[in-house]
């Protein structure tokens, strides 16, 4: 008899992957926090809806979280109506981009308790999770994860174990310091060309099949030259959120990471301009107009 799956967290990425789980045969129940309409969705294609996390961790053996961050997740486990109030032997899997070291404290604390937590971060977009195609980082003991392996395999087309409980969050935080750190240069070198008269579609013409040019690149140059809103879609505040938790994991581990702080206070100056809600590659039209230039301009003009 297949284990019966929760999920919480039904925002882009999430819902990609609960419908993936429903499809493969998983019994499903869901609990929605802001996403009604996705939780009514799956419930019309048979997932089951519950009214807390307690409700859904008494009813499910495995739950995912597919939340923001940190916050969140201990927000849904711990208090009276969190996962951990069901007392009973539970696998949570942590699919959110947490911080490391609240990772590691809240599995210490839910292990006392008879729960296991696992982090296992995405990479890749919502298109692969509709797809059933992202990649997955996994930490935590090899028991837990083979546990939670099949589960991951109706989402997932790569799933790696990055070591225990804690890796898979530290290695999608240097997952997205690459990716945000390219999306820093991207539009400082965009900017730069753009105040020289070289527009991006010039400069699109150079990188693009080079070898410079990635499935990254391709994305957020996706937006660039074409304007395609839904080309990446990450928020700049979230972009923030995880490059704050690469500083504090920096932090803690004494290592020096300015690139990492310069980077961090790129996408802070676009949060704190009113951009949070924009996605990470209109990073390049903030720093093009805190420069006085328009990429816009540029590429109607070509």
């Amino acid at each position: 008899m297949k284990q019966q799956i929760g999920f919480i967290g039904l925002g882009a990425m999430g819902s990609g992957m609960a419908a993936n789980l429903l499809a493969k045969g998983w019994p499903l129940t869901v609990w929605a926090h802001r996403n009604q309409e996705a939780a009514r969705k799956l419930v019309r294609a048979g997932a089951r809806q519950v009214a807390t996390p307690r409700a859904l961790a008494e009813g499910c053996d495995i739950v995912l979280l597919c939340v923001t961050g940190s916050a969140q997740v201990e927000a849904v486990v711990k208090g009276p109506d969190g996962l951990a109030a069901a007392g009973k032997p539970l696998l949570i899997v942590d699919c959110s981009t947490s911080n490391p070291s609240s990772t590691i404290a809240l599995a210490a604390e839910l292990a006392a308790q008879g729960v296991t937590l696992i982090d296992a971060p995405l990479a890749r977009t919502p298109k692969e999770a509709a797809e059933g195609k992202l990649d997955v980082m996994v930490g935590g003991p090899p028991e837990a994860v083979a546990r939670a392996h099949p589960v991951l395999e109706a989402f997932a087309a790569r799933i790696v174990h990055t070591g225990p409980t804690g890796s898979g969050h530290t290695m999608k935080l240097l997952n997205n310091f690459i990716s945000m750190g390219y999306s820093a240069i991207y539009s400082e070198a965009l900017t730069l060309g753009a105040k020289a008269g070289l527009t991006p579609q010039v400069f699109n013409s150079v990188i693009s099949g080079s070898r410079m040019d990635c499935g990254f690149y391709q994305a957020f140059f996706d937006f660039v030259v074409n304007r395609n809103e839904n080309a990446q879609r990450f928020a700049i505040a979230n972009a923030l959120k995880d490059m704050t938790y690469l500083a504090s994991f920096a932090q803690a581990a004494g290592i020096a990471n300015p690139v990492g702080a310069v980077v961090r206070n790129g996408f802070a100056t676009a949060v704190a301009t009113g951009h949070g809600e924009k996605f990470v590659p209109a990073l390049s039209d903030i720093v093009a107009g805190l420069n006085g230039v328009s990429l816009v301009e540029s590429v109607a003009s070509e």
